[in-house]
């Protein structure tokens, strides 16, 4: 499967034999007897260029997870030796919440030492997936949650975040029509007009400058620079903080780690979000609290 992978994302044999360090003709005897085991032509080869065909299209986006699930295992398994939960995050995309599921999670009597992997924007579902942390703090709808367990923690309306100066600085609140002509970030992979930005300290510097605005889940506001303000966004998009794992996990501490995470977020003076409790906490552990 690694060698169709190879061939699928490079449109081109003699590059993706040098990728997988082989030879090009046992690469192309091993995509030919992919293709008669299936049945179905998956590349479509002229004398100009190579370019998948739907069946093509369809077996990379599958055989992509099959690869994320083995590396995801290998990664596991071998840090058996050193036992540790490994929890992602982006920037600030705990809504506050961080240190209070640290502590809680410390209590846990199935806890394993925790240790916080800190990520770019739109990275830690990746992450998750292919083994290298086992919790995730995800932000639903942006984060791609398949292949995972959920627990929603907490619902968040939107800020806009601006440079001190900005006309709209002393407002209280503010309207999406407001923010018409604004230059908003490309965050990575999508189109747009602005700047393409990778990292939370990236976008801060941006819009301290001048660059663009952007609206952000309210707990963005948590610790924001001196030289920038958050309005709050009366129409903005609403946002969802949850905790990820990987479905059907049997894990005892990974239990552990999402039961502090509920725990926390019910803990919390605000009212409990209506039907938060959407998720699974994995097998091993002892049942959700119910209050």
């Amino acid at each position: 499967m690694a060698y169709f992978v190879a061939v699928a994302e490079e449109l081109h044999f003699s590059r993706a034999a040098d990728r997988l360090r082989i030879a090009q003709p046992p690469l192309s005897r091993a995509i030919r007897q992919l293709e008669q085991r299936l049945g179905v032509e998956l590349f479509e080869r002229t004398s100009r260029k190579v370019l998948l065909t739907e069946a093509g299209d369809v077996l990379l986006h599958e055989a992509g997870k099959a690869l994320d699930a083995v590396a995801a295992a290998a990664r596991r398994t071998q840090r058996v030796a050193e036992p540790k939960l490994v929890l992602v995050m982006k920037p600030g995309s705990g809504g506050g919440m961080l240190q209070d599921i640290l502590d809680r999670h410390a209590t846990e009597p199935d806890a394993l030492p925790a240790e916080l992997l800190v990520c770019g924007i739109g990275e830690q579902a990746q992450i998750l997936r292919d083994g290298r942390a086992d919790v995730a703090v995800l932000h639903l709808p942006y984060d791609d949650t398949s292949g995972f367990d959920i627990e929603q923690l907490r619902v968040e309306g939107a800020v806009a975040i601006l440079p001190a100066g900005h006309r709209y600085a002393d407002r209280d609140r503010l309207w999406m029509a407001d923010l018409e002509g604004e230059l908003l970030p490309r965050w990575p992979g999508m189109t747009g007009t602005g700047p393409e930005v990778r990292d939370a300290a990236q976008l801060m510097q941006l819009i301290a400058i001048g660059r663009v605005i952007a609206v952000l889940p309210e707990s963005a506001r948590i610790g924001l620079r001196g030289d920038l303000v958050a309005v709050y966004v009366v129409d903005g998009p609403i946002s969802t903080i949850a905790v990820g794992w990987p479905e059907r996990s049997s894990s005892r501490a990974v239990a552990a780690s999402v039961r502090a995470a509920i725990a926390v977020a019910e803990s919390e003076i605000r009212p409990p979000v209506a039907g938060a409790a959407s998720g699974r906490v994995p097998s091993s552990g002892t049942p959700r609290p119910s209050g």
